[in-house]
């Protein structure tokens, strides 16, 4: 099995949008759930966690580490509002609202389909943004997976922006 990002899915209801991503990861769900719920895992791929009570209820702060050009706004906290070890890691912060990780083991061999759902209040350009976003921190998750952790300081937009433009593309197509 090869890691496959599928192509995130948005949609809005009213001011909501909401967000959709499916990864297909050959690794194992223990692996995985370190990458995206634990305080050593996140900052390989996603944001420091300043702040991590791993539990329903708990606090959490996330420090995105991309964000170096604009510190005040890389800060967002929350609280962790789903939380099953190894199955989900739920976390609903001031930046992105509610984003939850769903994890399953894949059908037929020892990797991990990894569910991922992002609702917040925005509008469209948002949207994209965040599609965009999202669409790149997993596919530094999986690089990061592959024990090659993002290097932060040497991190640039130019991979958002390409991304940007695609998902914008694709919004903007005529639909059959």
């Amino acid at each position: 099995m090869t890691a496959t990002i599928g192509q995130g899915t948005g949609r809005a209801e009213g001011s909501t949008q909401h967000l959709h991503y499916e990864l297909h990861l050959p690794h194992p769900v223990d692996k995985v759930w370190a990458a995206v719920a634990t305080p050593g895992g996140l900052p390989g791929w996603l944001a420091a966690a300043d702040v991590f009570e791993p539990r329903l209820g708990g606090a959490i702060t996330l420090r995105w580490l991309n964000g170096a050009q604009d510190p005040e706004h890389s800060v967002h906290s929350g609280h962790i509002t789903a939380w099953d070890p190894d199955v989900v890691a739920e976390y609903t912060i001031d930046l992105h609202g509610r984003c939850r990780f769903h994890l399953e083991p894949a059908a037929g061999d020892e990797g991990t389909t990894l569910r991922f759902t992002n609702e917040f209040d925005g509008d469209d350009a948002l949207r994209l943004d965040c599609l965009a976003g999202w669409h790149d921190h997993f596919e530094l998750l999986v690089e990061a997976l592959q024990g090659r952790p993002e290097d932060w300081p040497t991190w640039t937009p130019d991979r958002w922006r390409e991304l940007r433009e695609g998902y914008a593309a694709a919004e903007a197509a005529p639909k059959d």
